[in-house]
């Protein structure tokens, strides 16, 4: 194939990373010191540990991007409750500012590389930054009474990673983009099964319930 035909080798074509992690930039100047104790729609996390996952992520998928793998890259989200330093809000919104620029790379998109002890293709490990990004966005901002919303572009790419696999030839489950343990989502305790919504639900809402939560969760529900 010449490298021209090759959508990943073009940088117009390749998902950006930068509204979404603008968003959750946007919500953080609203998140008080007294909210970082309330719940969130992850039963295991409150909101500093929320923020303590968002810092990890953007280091870790940073690091992906940039196949440096090492410490960032090599820990499973499940290994410890995330915690969150104090220097939380400077630090958070410049490492979602890195992991949006490091993504921008087209060799990024390129290769194999790894992100919470999982090797995979760089390309899939980019879909599911984005992926989480844009759910844990939602959680933020479910978690601390902020609107949400997302481009049609960034939960289409959501909703391709976190669809159910579809019956193979022989009815047996076939493995969807987001079923595959090289994918680095399969045994995330932060992804549940999905949720079901009603018929011509919205987009956000079909990608939040793929994702294992209720589109109407609120703090105390």
């Amino acid at each position: 194939m010449d490298a021209q035909e090759n959508p990943v080798s073009d940088a117009a074509a390749l998902p950006d990373l930068e509204p979404a992690t603008r968003r959750i930039a946007a919500l953080l100047g609203r998140v008080d010191d007294n909210r970082l104790d309330g719940p969130t729609p992850c039963p295991d996390y409150a909101v500093r540990e929320l923020l303590g996952h968002l810092t990890g992520l953007a280091t870790a998928f940073r690091d992906a991007a940039r196949k440096d793998l090492g410490a960032s890259t090599a820990v499973s989200p499940d290994a410890a409750l995330p915690v969150l330093d104090d220097d939380w809000r400077e630090v958070l919104p410049r490492r979602l500012e890195e992991v949006a620029a490091a993504w921008r790379s087209p060799d990024a998109w390129t290769g194999m590389t790894r992100a919470g002890g999982v090797e995979l293709p760089g390309e899939v490990a980019g879909a599911v930054a984005l992926n989480e990004l844009v759910v844990h966005g939602w959680d933020l901002a479910r978690s601390t009474g902020q609107p949400y919303a997302a481009g049609e572009g960034e939960l289409r790419s959501c909703e391709a990673l976190l669809a159910p696999a579809e019956d193979g030839p022989d009815g047996s489950p076939e493995d969807g983009p987001g079923d595959s343990p090289e994918d680095g989502s399969d045994g995330d305790s932060l992804f549940g099964p999905p949720v079901p919504v009603p018929g011509g639900a919205p987009l956000l809402d079909r990608v939040i319930a793929l994702s294992g939560r209720h589109p109407d969760w609120q703090p105390g529900s």
